[in-house]
């Protein structure tokens, strides 16, 4: 099993994408700052459950959707990661 963080680092990029926001609409909207975002997206950090449970209602998911392991959100991952290397 993966690191939880980074399940929901990849989750969190996954709905991110999916709602087409760019990190920085992401962040205004959801009042975090960017710095704290790309570290939540990269896995490296410890949040309360209360964080969590706020982000996903801000969302408009569940809970668990934003903590459980999903491959299909990873692969999606990995294809936008390709895609912007293949840019830069």
């Amino acid at each position: 099993m993966q690191d939880i963080k980074k399940i929901i680092g990849n989750n969190l990029r996954f709905i991110r994408f999916q709602t087409g926001l760019s990190q920085e609409k992401f962040y205004e909207q959801f009042d975090l700052s960017p710095k704290y975002l790309a570290s939540i997206e990269r896995g490296e950090v410890n949040m309360s459950v209360e964080f969590l449970a706020n982000l996903a209602t801000a969302l408009n998911i569940s809970l668990t959707e934003l903590i459980l392991e999903d491959p299909a959100k990873v692969v999606l991952k990995k294809r936008v990661d390709q895609k912007r290397n293949l840019v830069q």
